[in-house]
């Protein structure tokens, strides 16, 4: 009964880590023509969140002082809560980015302690518990994605588009306080204390979680406006971010369990980069003949890497509180890049009058990731991350 009450709480928190993210896409013209905003300062609404996800992760090893797992996972749904609240009432440019500040910091500070939180409930059963978080996040993803548009038309306004994903976020508040486990844990992440800014290893798994989940960023805050230049409408484009998160549900939940048997996470992750190559090179050949495809195979491809590479940095220690720590920093660092590449792919569509050079450089990145997948043997995983580990700071408890 307690694993299924975690696996419940897991969901219902997982659900409103994305909705904010991609709730923005498929309403993006309506917002433009309402206040303004040019495509630089639309890449923002995606870029300033996930860069807050990956600060605040980073700064886990001085949070933990001062606040407690409880406190933190309030703090954050609460955030989340008030700037999807926030936003029933905007009509300016400057105030919907500083929304979206508000509720990256939330989602931050919820995302950087589920995987340590995932890791302690479930140590037998981590890649299928990683699995099922990673589909859950990206689901609620889909339905912010599909559902905004039909909701702002039916209301006549943009903005309950956006701010009616305030209540899963107040569930979410309520079921933690209802449901959450009672026994003492660690603070803020269930960090073991320290930081991994010396550690190579660490550095290489946030550097590639970061450029191998860059293009999901990039699809959730370019490709409505992608379908509308092909002649496409608004509810097309959240239709569009809907199919490709089915079928990152599909490769989050699909692949972890077609390869369980193995403990090596290259294949899986090869397969993944592969599918995702071929659905960037066929964006690039002929979108036109088939972009439905190419978007299920590029969320297919997305939807496995996000949940096999945290799974995989998770394996890289034995401890949940270790595991954990080193999640938080790679989450961190690799959010600021994640946050980075939509900005990139933006001003690439800026200067070039097309989205043909955004979708190069996502393909030549899962190019380079492909490659350095090699690196990640199973027999070296401790032997790489212990060369150089965490530098220590005093824990303490709650």
């Amino acid at each position: 009964m307690r694993g299924a009450l975690n696996l419940l709480l897991v969901v219902l928190l997982a659900l409103n880590l994305r909705p904010i993210l991609t709730s923005i896409g498929p309403l993006l013209e309506p917002m433009r023509q309402s206040t303004g905003l040019g495509y630089q300062q639309a890449a923002l609404l995606t870029a300033l969140p996930v860069l807050c996800m990956g600060l605040v992760p980073l700064l886990q090893p001085w949070l933990r002082r001062w606040l407690s797992e409880h406190g933190g996972m309030l703090a954050g749904l609460s955030a989340i809560a008030l700037a999807c609240l926030w936003r029933l009432q905007l009509g300016s440019a400057w105030a919907l980015i500083a929304s979206a500040i508000l509720a990256g910091l939330g989602v931050a500070l919820v995302q950087g302690m589920m995987p340590g939180l995932v890791n302690r409930w479930f140590p037998r059963r981590l890649p299928a518990a990683m699995g099922i978080y990673s589909a859950a996040l990206m689901s609620g993803g889909g339905l912010a994605a599909l559902l905004g548009p039909s909701i702002s038309a039916h209301f006549g306004h943009w903005q309950v588009g956006l701010g009616v994903w305030a209540a899963p976020a107040l569930l979410a508040v309520l079921a933690w306080l209802a449901l959450r486990p009672r026994q003492p844990v660690a603070t803020l992440g269930g960090s073991a204390g320290g930081h991994w800014f010396g550690n190579r290893r660490a550095w290489l798994l946030a550097l590639y979680f970061g450029l191998i989940n860059g293009g999901y960023t990039s699809m959730v805050a370019w490709l409505p406006a992608y379908h509308l230049e092909h002649g496409g409408t608004a509810q097309g484009g959240g239709e569009l971010v809907g199919l490709m998160t089915v079928f990152q549900v599909a490769g989050a939940l699909g692949l972890p369990l077609l390869l369980r048997g193995l403990a090596d996470r290259r294949p899986g992750l090869w397969l993944a980069l592969l599918i995702q190559l071929g659905g960037f090179t066929g964006l690039l050949l002929a979108p036109a003949s088939a972009m439905g495809l190419w978007v299920a195979m590029i969320g297919l491809g997305l939807g496995a890497c996000f949940s096999l590479s945290l799974t995989l940095t998770l394996e890289h220690l034995r401890t949940p509180a270790e595991a954990g720590s080193l999640a938080a920093f790679v989450q961190g660092v690799g959010f600021i890049v994640t946050g980075i590449v939509p900005y990139i792919t933006g001003w690439l569509r800026d200067v070039s009058g097309d989205f043909q050079a955004s979708w190069t450089l996502l393909a030549c990145t899962v190019l380079a990731m492909l490659m350095v997948t090699a690196r990640f043997a199973p027999g070296g995983y401790r032997q790489a991350i212990a060369r150089q580990g965490p530098q220590r700071e005093p824990t303490t408890v709650s």
